[in-house]
């Protein structure tokens, strides 16, 4: 429930050049250190919170094919997923919540700057078995090599809610220190889709949705900051 790795703090080069509008410009920006998650939260960690609270459970919690402890858990809503950060903040002493959209990006790119996906430019070096989709539901967690830093499914299985209220043009005015945006309608998210038809996402890739919606292939992983 608690495996998570170091993030360290430093400055790197967030977004892309010539691919979407809503990844550029592309800017160095400096990110605290954290700690985060090695996976998305799965089945088996939101059951045990299910048991302590009076949370709801999401609708493909129980559906054959979704229903797998190591499978991570969606269709939670982006206020769900801040209550899960915050139970497991109150549980564990961590300084537990979601990702920023700047400490999703540094860690999905495990150290390495300036390249498409968390091994390299080449989407098949990723070491998937199946890189298109739709797929039938989301794989298992850690089931393809870790990144630079040991975290898995950085680039795959789940869109990752993240803090961030979402602003295609943010990067225009973003700071350049631990950017994080405010207002708006939806959140911000990052991460492949096991329902896209590449389920391979980029580092930079941007998605976002309003954040009581619950869909099957938003999940969630959190960070800790350092205390």
């Amino acid at each position: 429930m608690l495996d998570r790795v170091l993030v360290p703090g430093g400055t790197f080069l967030m977004g892309s050049s010539g691919r979407f509008e809503n990844e550029e410009p592309q800017h160095l920006v400096f990110v605290a250190a954290v700690e985060i998650a090695t996976t998305p939260v799965t089945n088996a960690d939101y059951r045990a919170y299910l048991k302590e609270t009076d949370a709801d459970a999401p609708a493909w919690l129980d559906t054959s094919g979704f229903d797998h402890p190591n499978q991570p858990v969606v269709g939670i809503n982006w206020h769900e997923a801040r209550a899960y950060c915050d139970w497991l903040a109150a549980k564990s002493g961590l300084a537990i919540r979601l990702p920023t959209e700047a400490e999703r990006e540094k860690a999905s790119r495990g150290g390495v700057e300036d390249q498409l996906f968390p091994w390299g430019d080449a989407i098949e070096g990723g070491g998937h078995t199946c890189l298109e989709g739709p797929l039938e539901a989301p794989e298992r967690v850690a089931t393809t090599p870790p990144n630079g830093y040991g975290l898995y499914n950085v680039a795959d299985t789940v869109h990752e809610w993240c803090l961030d209220a979402y602003h295609a043009d943010f990067y225009q005015v973003s700071p350049s220190a631990n950017p994080c945006a405010f207002g708006g309608a939806r959140r911000a998210a990052r991460g492949g889709s096991w329902r896209h038809q590449i389920v391979v996402t980029a580092c930079a890739a941007r998605s976002s949705l309003p954040p009581d919606f619950h869909y099957a292939d938003f999940g969630f992983r959190w960070v800790s900051d350092l205390t």
